[in-house]
C-alpha cells in the first residue's frame, strides 16, 4: 500500500503543476491578446516577451506536467490492487469523463497557444478570461467526485462553481466598466 501512497503523491504533484500550467497560460493568452493592441514598439516587445513566457510555461512545465500526471494515474488505475477496485466504482468513470474533457481543453488550449505563437489572433481577451473558467469547473468537478466519491454528490460541487464564476464574471464587467471611464 505504501507504493500506491508514493504514486498518488506523485499523481497529485503533477495534476497540480499541471492545472498551475493552464491556469497560467491562458492568463498569458490574456496578456498577448492585449499587447497585440499596444503601439509600437511596446507591441513587439511585450509579444516577444510574451512568447517566451508561454513557449518555456507550455514546454517545460505544463505538457510534461500533464503526461506525468497521465502515467502515475494509469499506473495507479492498471497496476495496482487499489485502482483495480477504483476503476470499477461509478464515481470514477464520471471523473475520467471530466478527465477526458480536461485533455480536450488542453488540446484547445495548445492550438490557441500555436496561433499566438504565429502571432494569429482569434479570440478576445474577454474569451480567453471565459475560457480559463472551463479549468476551474474541470478541477471543481474532480476534486469532489474523489473526495465524496460519489458519481451524483459532485453536482452541486460544481453547480456552487458555476455560480461562483457567473459571480465573477458579473463582477469583470464592473469592473471592466469602471476601468473604461478612467
Amino acid at each position: 500500500m505504501e507504493y500506491y501512497n508514493y504514486l498518488k503523491s506523485l499523481h497529485l504533484i503533477f495534476v497540480i503543476t499541471w492545472f498551475a500550467g493552464l491556469f497560467y497560460i491562458v492568463r498569458l493568452f490574456v496578456y498577448q491578446i492585449e499587447a497585440n493592441e499596444k503601439p509600437s514598439p511596446e507591441k513587439e516587445i511585450l509579444q516577444a516577451q510574451y512568447k517566451i513566457m508561454a513557449y518555456r510555461l507550455w514546454y517545460i512545465i505544463t505538457w510534461p506536467s500533464a503526461v506525468l500526471a497521465s502515467i502515475f494515474a494509469f499506473w495507479m488505475l492498471f497496476f495496482t490492487d487499489a485502482g483495480h477496485i477504483w476503476i470499477k466504482m461509478p464515481w470514477m468513470h464520471v471523473k475520467l469523463c471530466f478527465v477526458f474533457l480536461l485533455y480536450l481543453y488542453h488540446g484547445k488550449c495548445h492550438q490557441i497557444f500555436k496561433q499566438l505563437q504565429r502571432d494569429e489572433v482569434k479570440y478576445s481577451n474577454n474569451f480567453m478570461r471565459l475560457w480559463n473558467e472551463g479549468a476551474t469547473i474541470i478541477l471543481f468537478a474532480v476534486v469532489f467526485l474523489v473526495v465524496l466519491k460519489s458519481a451524483i454528490n459532485w453536482i452541486f460541487g460544481v453547480i456552487g462553481i458555476i455560480l461562483f464564476s457567473v459571480l465573477i464574471m458579473l463582477g469583470f464587467r464592473f469592473y471592466k466598466r469602471i476601468r473604461e471611464r478612467k
